[in-house]
């Protein structure tokens, strides 16, 4: 009996397999196979780290978020950097070894130009194309080489001066219009024991807005575009920029900066102002979001006015430094089903919520065409906007302009300015150097 019910076990699973193997081949099926994408990773390094840039960080990582949930088979690994360790150190490095992230925030014009000579970013001309994104961007000018575009712009910039209207009302301080009329109110305002300018140079490159301001009003556009272009005529040491570098060392001898300036983050040169003990802060339209909330008393946007750095005299239109530098590109080394996933989040990216979102809760001023209403934005961002649209002169900061290897020497002498440590004469001088052997270079890499 034990026999009979062992064997008839074993007898009931063959049956059961042979009936298996024959339902199979009746129905000329295959076995189940896992046809679920590759599994993918992109790396995405910013540098929005800093408070000014939260609104903007949290817009991306939203959308990252969003994509990823429509993209299961892709994982984007999000990397936060200094703006300057970036820029100016780690993507150099990993672009001559071929090995940048995936996908990374950058400045178009002269920074990026080394790159694209190198092979080492995505050409995005054919993207733009069939996105239909040709003619929504505001301006792709520092993103063009060759006709060709190598990364997008994600916002735009402006520079403008903000002053705090109550302390310009209170010491009966009107609005400059010239340079002369601002060197006379920062005499006031120092006399009535406010600092001027609240700077925070900490990260080198805003002491250079006022530097690239006075260059521009003593000098104008031209100069600075041919020594770009490499003109053998043009030189920086010049007795334009030389009265400019002088009349910046003016500023410096008489306290207009806030003291330790080099030292100083943008965040606590920031409290200066919103705290009253600085009467101006000359720095991007990105810092509009620190007049407010937690970061300054309540109703300061209301105190805070807008205006263009003075112009070189009365009667002309000053210009207005900014542009749409700021923005994405991607490494030449995606290749095929990577490659087309960085593309669809790029697209992802570029879409008019995205751009509504950087303007009211970022602040920001859009990179491209879309509407919006300025008055919901707060009275600062509004009076910046207003700013743009009436004023027909604009030109790109002398240090988005400037080769890399000639902007680290603009921004080390401006710096060494602040401390007191350089001569506008000898300042000149090691900038032309700089120049000229970075030209020099170009040439003779040209020849052979």
């Amino acid at each position: 009996m034990r026999w009979l019910t062992k064997w008839g076990w074993i007898l009931l699973y063959i049956a059961l397999m042979a009936g298996a193997v024959l339902f199979i081949s009746i129905e000329d099926r295959e076995p189940i196979e896992d046809n679920s994408p590759e599994k993918l990773t992109l790396t995405f390094r910013h540098f929005w780290i800093k408070e000014h840039d939260r609104p903007l960080l949290s817009i991306f990582e939203e959308v990252v978020e969003e994509y990823q949930k429509s993209h299961p088979n892709v994982k984007v690994n999000f990397e936060g950097l200094d703006q300057t360790v970036h820029r100016e150190q780690k993507l150099k490095s990993e672009m001559v070894t071929g090995t940048p992230p995936d996908m990374f925030v950058l400045f178009g014009g002269a920074e990026i130009e080394p790159y694209v000579r190198s092979n080492r970013l995505i050409d995005l001309t054919d993207f733009v194309q069939e996105n239909g994104l040709a003619y929504q961007f505001k301006d792709l000018h520092l993103w063009t080489f060759d006709k060709h575009i190598y990364g997008l712009p994600i916002e735009g910039n402006a520079e403008p001066l903000y002053y705090n209207k109550t302390i310009f009302s209170k010491l009966g301080i009107t609005v400059p219009a010239t340079v002369k009329e601002l060197d006379e109110a920062i005499l006031k305002l120092k006399a009535a024991g406010y600092i001027p300018f609240a700077l925070g140079n900490e990260d080198r490159w805003p002491a250079a807005i006022f530097a690239h301001y006075l260059m521009d009003r003593y000098a104008g556009p031209e100069l600075i575009q041919e020594l770009v272009l490499g003109g053998k005529q043009a030189d920086f040491e010049n007795p334009l920029y030389l009265q400019a570098f002088e009349h910046l060392g003016r500023w410096i001898e008489e306290g207009a900066f806030s003291p330790g300036s080099n030292n100083l983050s943008t965040e606590n040169a920031v409290r200066l102002f919103t705290g009253g003990q600085a009467a101006m802060y000359l720095n991007g339209n990105w810092d509009i979001n620190l007049f407010s909330g937690d970061h300054a008393p309540e109703g300061f946007q209301s105190e805070v006015g807008v205006m263009p750095f003075p112009a070189s005299k009365e009667g002309t239109e000053p210009s207005i430094a900014g542009g749409y530098t700021i923005g994405i590109g991607l490494s030449s080394s995606l290749e095929g089903a990577r490659r087309e996933a960085a593309l669809e989040l790029m697209k992802a990216f570029y879409t008019q919520e995205v751009q509504s979102r950087i303007v009211y809760e970022g602040l920001r001023i859009p990179s491209m065409r879309i509407s919006f209403d300025p008055d919901t934005t707060g009275p600062v961002f509004a009076q910046v906007m207003q700013m743009m649209e009436t004023s027909h002169l604009s030109f790109v900061p002398y240090d988005n302009l400037l080769s890399p290897e000639v902007k680290k020497t603009f921004l080390s002498v401006i710096e060494e300015m602040i401390d007191g440590g350089k001569e506008p004469k000898e300042a000149l001088r090691q900038l032309g150097a700089a120049s000229k052997q970075y030209w020099n270079l170009i040439r003779s890499s040209a020849v052979q």
